[in-house]
């Protein structure tokens, strides 16, 4: 038989324990941040609180860990403690993964390098992707795809503070896939268009050109009817894609005049890639243009544009909504 005051021993250590586990940290400070990394073991975690101030006791966490049979289900992500947490609350935070989280948006119209710009900046990911090029990015979110541009569907993404970029770049690549899968099976018949991926291609097209909204179906019907024709494209946009850092802002003649694979004004068909982060509704336009036999369009000044079915009313409209402005 256990001794009297080996059992009393026993017992004011466990109702001791017991008081730790319910006890707030009650540190001296503001709130600090703790990461759980996939398969952390309870010990890592016990030394991030040491580190941080927030217990003196790292064995006594883990001992509790233990104790409750945690340690295999604690979810990754990172975790705030504040001095009003106690053990037993970080624990339950853990198990039930109420890590931060944060957001990160991109943009209908970017490219894909303002896009990797705005992740690399972002203070809440691991930024695993920083020093990839491109093609490597592409690999490791299982892309089919050569060239990364309009690959990712331009959104609004949560994620929890501290996961690789890579997951926000997976998200966004499914995304992308998904809606351009949707839109392609949708797509009304007779379209000049040989693929998925030229929907794609045509659809960054449409969301630079677009300036008001209702005007995006009948520009997509613009570029739908030069493709049928076998009518160049000569759409600004790709031929300012095209010329990369070497755009100043200002376009000129000669610009519009040198050849290089993205030039519309030089080359018939499509681009060969995507220009830029197509949104849902740019997509949409593509798939299912308005329907008009307009072959031109130019800008009104005040966003919107005019469109015209001959070359002759085009240019009047120019006349009077460009020149005339000059």
């Amino acid at each position: 038989m256990l001794g009297l005051g080996l059992v009393l021993t026993i017992v004011v250590v466990i109702a001791g324990f017991m008081r730790y586990a319910s006890s707030p940290f009650g540190y001296a400070g503001g709130p600090v941040r703790v990461s759980v990394d996939q398969g952390s073991a309870l010990k890592s975690i016990s030394r991030q609180l040491e580190r941080k101030g927030v217990t003196a006791l790292p064995w006594a966490f883990t001992l509790l860990g233990r104790a409750r049979g945690v340690g295999e289900s604690l979810q990754a992500g990172v975790y705030e403690v504040t001095p009003a947490l106690s053990p037993n609350d970080l624990l339950d935070r853990m198990v039930r993964g109420e890590a931060l989280h944060d957001e990160i948006k991109f943009i209908e119209g970017w490219t894909f390098r303002q896009m990797r710009a705005v992740l690399d900046a972002h203070p809440g990911l691991r930024h695993d992707t920083r020093e990839f090029q491109d093609r490597e990015i592409l690999q490791r979110v299982g892309a089919i795809e050569n060239h990364p541009e309009g690959l990712f569907f331009p959104d609004t993404y949560r994620f929890s503070v501290g996961v690789s970029d890579l997951v926000v770049l997976r998200a966004a690549y499914a995304r992308m896939r998904d809606r351009l899968k949707a839109n392609w099976e949708g797509r009304a018949p007779g379209l000049p268009l040989n693929s998925p991926y030229d929907l794609l291609t045509l659809a960054s097209i449409v969301e630079k050109e677009t300036g008001a909204p209702e005007d995006r179906a009948l520009i997509a019907a613009v570029f739908m009817n030069r493709l049928r024709i076998g009518m160049r494209l000569q759409t600004d946009p790709t031929v300012i894609y095209g010329m990369g850092a070497r755009f100043d802002g200002n376009l000129r003649r000669r610009d519009l005049e040198t050849d290089t694979p993205y030039n519309t004004y030089t080359r018939g068909g499509l681009p060969p890639t995507p220009i830029a982060l197509p949104g849902e509704a740019a997509l949409a336009a593509a798939a299912n243009p308005a329907s008009s036999r307009a072959l031109y369009f130019v800008a009104r000044g005040d966003g919107s544009s005019h469109f015209s079915q001959t070359l002759t009313e085009h240019n009047r409209a120019v006349n009077r909504f460009q020149l005339q402005r000059r």
